[in-house]
């Protein structure tokens, strides 16, 4: 019979990675779903989509 040892170090390794894994995951999903519901047409275009300044928003030098 071969009995194995498991350190802290270990331990911590194995929970380190099935975090990883579960945020990769999520992300990973979340990121399929938004391109999924973007082909369909059920994602809401809103204002803040754009970061582009219009020129008129901008003050000119002359005041």
């Amino acid at each position: 019979m071969i009995l194995l040892y498991f350190d802290a170090g270990i331990a911590a390794m194995i929970v380190q990675g099935v975090v990883a894994a579960t945020a990769a995951v999520i992300l990973f999903s979340k990121n399929a779903l938004y391109k999924i519901k973007s082909l369909l047409g059920l994602v809401k275009e809103s204002d803040y989509d754009s970061i582009d300044i219009e020129e008129e928003d901008t003050p000119s030098q002359d005041e």
